[in-house]
């Protein structure tokens, strides 16, 4: 997977992407350098997929930190109902 093409994809097509190839080396119907070359995609797509969540989580961050720099937690609009249990 080339930088490249790598700076288009969305997290949920590399996420796809890499369940593709998960796939394929499960399945061992490849050689050794079809398995590699596979093998190293993944790789570059997990840490695609880290870094986007690790971007994500900064801007979360950011956005939950108050004016005086606190930090300040509020759960997620799913997690609201939640809280009767």
């Amino acid at each position: 997977m080339t930088s490249n093409k790598e700076n288009t994809l969305t997290f949920e097509e590399a996420l796809s992407r890499l369940e593709a190839v998960l796939e394929a080396l499960e399945h061992g119907n490849l050689n050794l350098e079809e398995a590699l070359a596979a093998f190293e995609e993944g790789v570059q797509l997990v840490r695609f997929c880290h870094g986007k969540l690790d971007e994500v989580e900064r801007k979360v961050e950011l956005l939950l930190k108050d004016a005086g720099g606190n930090f300040f937690t509020k759960p997620f609009p799913e997690e609201e109902g939640d809280s009767g249990n």
